[in-house]
């Protein structure tokens, strides 16, 4: 059986709100699940205390047993100091300006740089 740390849907439409969980990698985002070791609240501001509240003992304890925690779910423990943070690359290569854009990008700084001369 493979445990995964994850969120769990819950809230109205439009006003979502996770519980954070300990379940079987087979069960569905919202059905059967193990333990409930916290809660996310993204409808309140990045700085609120209220917004990610984690148990961490019990964290700790079903890392211990092998479970794995998702992207996000990692990214709350790293922050909160449970676990090691994850490493994230900032802004994938295929969003990134082509060649042609960057070269126009580059005239138009050049263009401005001697506009101001």
């Amino acid at each position: 059986m493979s445990l995964k740390i994850r969120l769990a849907r819950a809230g109205a439409k439009k006003r979502p709100y996770y519980h954070i969980v300990v379940a079987d990698s087979r069960s569905p985002r919202d059905g059967r699940f193990i333990e409930k070791v916290g809660a996310y609240n993204p409808m309140l501001p990045s700085d609120h205390a209220e917004r990610v509240r984690l148990v961490g003992e019990r964290i700790t304890h079903w890392l211990s047993q092998g479970a794995q925690p998702t992207d996000r779910v990692a990214r709350f423990l790293g922050n909160a100091g449970l676990a090691p943070k994850p490493a994230y690359s900032e802004q994938p290569k295929q969003s990134a300006p082509k060649k042609k854009a960057q070269a126009r990008a580059a005239a138009a700084a050049k263009a401005a740089e001697a506009a101001a001369a």
